[in-house]
C-alpha cells in the first residue's frame, strides 16, 4: 500500500466520517428508527409538488357530483331533508336519468318519519346504491359501540385467519339504519382516518377491519359496484422492512385489476385536478328535472355537500379546502382506471444505496475539486436524483421516497465544501504564511492537494542550491543615487525570482544584488538539478533582456554569475528565539556559494559541481577545472554547462574535444602539448578559461608543481 501523508490521511478519514455518519443518520430515517419528522414533512412536501405537476387536469364525465349546495338547502330547506325528498331525489336519478350507480357521501343513522323512511329504503331496491357510514377509531366512555347497520365485508375474518397485516382497525361504527342498508347494493366508510402529520389528506385505506372483517371504503365499494362487482382479493409479498412478521400487503385485487396498496392497504389518492375536476350539478336541478340527460345518462353519481355549514372539507396537495366527496371521486376515477400509485417493496432498499452513492461522492469525489465544480457537481447530482425520482413517477406511477436524499446531498455536499474551504483553506493559509514568501503560490497548491508532510524542523536531504551575484555591482551602485539603485535592483530580482519559482525553487534569502535560492524542500524534488539549472539559463536571459531597458534609462547593463550545487544539506527553520528562517546550511550550500564566486575567474556565466552535472544527463558539460576551494579540503570537479545534448553543433563538439585533449595533457603536465593545444582553442574563440590555462602552464614551467600533483588547483579567496 503506498505511503499516505499522515495529514492528508486524517483529512481523508475526517471526510469519510462526515460521509459515514450522515449516511447512518439518513439510513435510520429509512428504517424508521426513528423517523425525522422534518425529513417526512419535506417528503410530503415534494409529493404533493409532484402531484401538482403532473396531474392529467380535464374533467372526467364518467363521474357527476349530487351537490347538496347553499341554493338546495334555500330549495329544499336546511340539512337533513326530509326522507320522501331524497327517495323523489333517487328516483329521479335512476328512472329520469338512468345513472348507474349512486354512492351516498351522506350519513343516515337516525330516523326520519315512519313514512319517509320506508319511500327512502323502498327506492333502493333493484337499484346500485352504496351508502355511507363512519367507523371510529376509538370510543367515549358512554359511547356506543355501534349504532345502524353494516354492509357485508369484502374479506371475512376466515380468510384472513393466517395473516397478520396492520389493517386500519375500528373500535365501533355509525352505519345507515338498517332498512337502509339491507335494500342497498352495498356501503362503503368514507371517514378519513390516514391523515398526514401536517394534515393533508394523500392516503386513503380501502379497507377498514372491524371485528377480523374486512369493510371496503365508499370509494371502492362504488367502483366495485360500477365493474359489475367482482371477487376482491390480497396479494402479498415476502416481508421487506422488518416492521411486522409474516408476509406483507403488497396489491389489493378487484377483478382481475391489482390495485397496488401499502401495508396497511391503502393507496395514494390519485388527484386528477384541482377542485372541480368533475361536473357538479345541484341537487335541487336534478329533482326539477332541470338538468341536460346526457350529463347524468349512465354516470355514477356521489351525492356529497358543497355548503359551507356542512364543514365536509378536506386539506389536500391540490387544494386546502377540498370539498370531501370530490376525494371520493378521485379515488373512484382512479380504481375505475387501475391508475394507482404506489411506492414499491424495494424503495427503501433503493433509497439506501442511492444515499450510499451520495456518501461516497462526498467523500471521494468533492474533496478532488474546486469549491464552484465542487457546487456544480451537487447540483448536478441533485438534478439527477429529481429527474430519475420524476421518470419513476411518470413513466411507472412509482412513488420513490426523495427529500432524504436531497437533505442528504445538500447536507454532505454543503458540509464537504465548507470543510474544504474552512479548514483545508487554514490549511492553505498556513503554508502560505510559512513558505508564501519563498516558494511557488503553485507549489503551495500541491503541498496542500498532496497532503505531504512538511516538516520545519531540521532534516538532511538531497538537494541543490544556487547563488547568483550582479558583477562589478559596487561600482555600478556608486554611480547611481538611492532611489534609482532601489529601482534597478527590484527590476532584475523581480525576473530572477520568477524564474527561480517558475522552475519550483524556494527563494532563501535576497542579499544585496545576490539571491540564494534552493530545490528538494519544502517539497522533495526529483529534478532539483536540473531545475536549478533551467532557473539559472532564464536569469541570463533576463539579464539580456533588460539591457535595452537599462540603456534607455541611463543605466549600466549588468552581468550576473551563478554557481550551482548539488548534494546533502541541511534544510529548516533556523534562527534565534527572536527570529528564525526556513534556510539551508552545509558545506554543499558553500560550494554553492564559491562556486558562484569561480564565475568571473574562468570567465564563464554559470558553474556547477559534478554531482549537479551527473544528474543532468540531457546536457552536455564542459570540465572547468579540478580545485580545492576556501574553506574545503576536499578536491571538487566543476562543470560549465554548453548546451542541450542533442543541439550540440559539429563545431562545438570538436571544440570540446580539442579542450578535453588540452586538460588531459595539462594535469600529465605535457606543457608542451597543452600548450599548443590551448592556444590553437584561444584563437578560435578567444575564452578567457584558455587564457587561464596558458597563465598556469608558463607559471608552472619555471615553478613545476610537485611530483605527486594530482591536477588540483587551489583558490585560497572566496
Amino acid at each position: 500500500m503506498p505511503h499516505v501523508p499522515r495529514k492528508r490521511l486524517v483529512r481523508l478519514l475526517t471526510r469519510i466520517a462526515i460521509s459515514v455518519i450522515a449516511l447512518l443518520v439518513f439510513s435510520m430515517h429509512v428504517a424508521g428508527k426513528p423517523r425525522f419528522e422534518i425529513l417526512d414533512r419535506i417528503e410530503n412536501y415534494l409529493y404533493d409538488v409532484r402531484v401538482r405537476t403532473t396531474m392529467p387536469g380535464g374533467i372526467d364525465d364518467r363521474i357527476v357530483i349530487i351537490d347538496i349546495d347553499e341554493a338546495s338547502q334555500l330549495e329544499l330547506g336546511q340539512w337533513p331533508w326530509p326522507r320522501a325528498t331524497l327517495a323523489a331525489i333517487l328516483d329521479r336519478m335512476f328512472d329520469h336519468y338512468q345513472v348507474s350507480v349512486v354512492g351516498f357521501d351522506v350519513l343516515f343513522a337516525e330516523a326520519g318519519r315512519a313514512d319517509g323512511n320506508d319511500a327512502f329504503a323502498e327506492s333502493f331496491i333493484a337499484r346500485d346504491v352504496v351508502t355511507g357510514f363512519v367507523f371510529k377509531d376509538s370510543l367515549g366512555p358512554d359511547e356506543p359501540v355501534f349504532t345502524g347497520a353494516l354492509p357485508s365485508p369484502v374479506i371475512g375474518s376466515d380468510e384472513l385467519a393466517d395473516v397478520t397485516v396492520p389493517f386500519v382497525t375500528a373500535a365501533g361504527f355509525t352505519g345507515s339504519l338498517p332498512a337502509l342498508q339491507e335494500n342497498a347494493i352495498d356501503g362503503g366508510f368514507f371517514d378519513s382516518p390516514l391523515v398526514d402529520s401536517d394534515g393533508v389528506f394523500r392516503r386513503a385505506p380501502l379497507v377498514q377491519a372491524y371485528r377480523g372483517d374486512l369493510y371496503p371504503s365508499l370509494a371502492l365499494a362504488v367502483a366495485r359496484v360500477a365493474m359489475g362487482s367482482p371477487e376482491v382479493g390480497l396479494n402479498f409479498v415476502a416481508q421487506r422492512s422488518g416492521r411486522m412478521s409474516g408476509l406483507e400487503l403488497e396489491a389489493f385485487q378487484l377483478g382481475d385489476q391489482m390495485i397496488p396498496v401499502d401495508e396497511q392497504a391503502a393507496v395514494f389518492i390519485p388527484f386528477r385536478g384541482p377542485q372541480e375536476s368533475f361536473r357538479f350539478v345541484s341537487a335541487k336541478d336534478v329533482l326539477g328535472g332541470k338538468v341536460e340527460a346526457d350529463i347524468l345518462h349512465g354516470k355514477i353519481a356521489l351525492v356529497g355537500a358543497s355548503a359551507a355549514g356542512l364543514l365536509d372539507l378536506r386539506s389536500t396537495p391540490v387544494g386546502q379546502r377540498y370539498i370531501g366527496v370530490e376525494v371520493h371521486a378521485n379515488l373512484v376515477a382512479g380504481l375505475l382506471d387501475a391508475e394507482i400509485r404506489q411506492q414499491p417493496a424495494w424503495s427503501d432498499g433503493f433509497e439506501f444505496f442511492a444515499l450510499l452513492l451520495i456518501a461516497v461522492i462526498a467523500a471521494f469525489v468533492l474533496p478532488r475539486l474546486s469549491p464552484l465544480t465542487a457546487l456544480a457537481s451537487v447540483a448536478i447530482v441533485l438534478g439527477v436524483l429529481m429527474a430519475t425520482n420524476l421518470w419513476f413517477w411518470t413513466a411507472f406511477g412509482l412513488v420513490i421516497p426523495l427529500a432524504s436524499l436531497i437533505a442528504c446531498t445538500l447536507g454532505l455536499g454543503m458540509l464537504q465544501i465548507t470543510y474544504g474551504f474552512f479548514v483545508e483553506q487554514r490549511n492553505k493559509r498556513h503554508l502560505s504564511q510559512i513558505f508564501g514568501q519563498y516558494i511557488p503560490p503553485g507549489v503551495v497548491e500541491e503541498i496542500d492537494a498532496s497532503g505531504a508532510e512538511v516538516s520545519l524542523e531540521g532534516e538532511t536531504r538531497e538537494m541543490s542550491v544556487l547563488f547568483s551575484d550582479v558583477r562589478g555591482f559596487t561600482s555600478i551602485s556608486e554611480g547611481l543615487d538611492a532611489r534609482e539603485l532601489t529601482r534597478m535592483m527590484n527590476e532584475f530580482l523581480t525576473p530572477f525570482t520568477a524564474a527561480i519559482q517558475k522552475h519550483r525553487g524556494t527563494i532563501d534569502k535576497y542579499m544585496g544584488d545576490c539571491v540564494m535560492a534552493f530545490w528538494g524542500a519544502p517539497l522533495i524534488d526529483e529534478h532539483h538539478a536540473r531545475n536549478a539549472l533551467l532557473s539559472a539559463f532564464d536569469m541570463l536571459r533576463a539579464v539580456e533582456a533588460l539591457d535595452e531597458d537599462f540603456a534607455a534609462k541611463g543605466w549600466p547593463s549588468i552581468r550576473v554569475g551563478v554557481g550551482i550545487a548539488s548534494g546533502k544539506m541541511n534544510v529548516g527553520n533556523m534562527g534565534s528565539e527572536f527570529r528564525v528562517a526556513y534556510t539551508v546550511m552545509g558545506d554543499t550550500v558553500n560550494l554553492g556559494s564559491r562556486l558562484e564566486g569561480l564565475t568571473k575567474q574562468y570567465g564563464v556565466d554559470i558553474i556547477v559541481n559534478n554531482q549537479a552535472a551527473k544528474q543532468i544527463d540531457d546536457y552536455v558539460f564542459r570540465e572547468l577545472d579540478l580545485v580545492r576551494v576556501k574553506g574545503k579540503s576536499e578536491p571538487v570537479a566543476i562543470f560549465e554547462p554548453v548546451g542541450v545534448r542533442d543541439k550540440i553543433d559539429a563545431a562545438t563538439r570538436s571544440a570540446l574535444k580539442n579542450y578535453a585533449n588540452a586538460l588531459a595533457a595539462y594535469r600529465q603536465c605535457d606543457w608542451t602539448t597543452a600548450r599548443q593545444l590551448f592556444e590553437k582553442l584561444a584563437k578560435q574563440d578567444g575564452h578567457l578559461l584558455y587564457n587561464v590555462y596558458l597563465d598556469r602552464i608558463d607559471r608552472f614551467r619555471h615553478e613545476p608543481p610537485p611530483a605527486n600533483w594530482d591536477g588540483v588547483f587551489d583558490h585560497l579567496v572566496k
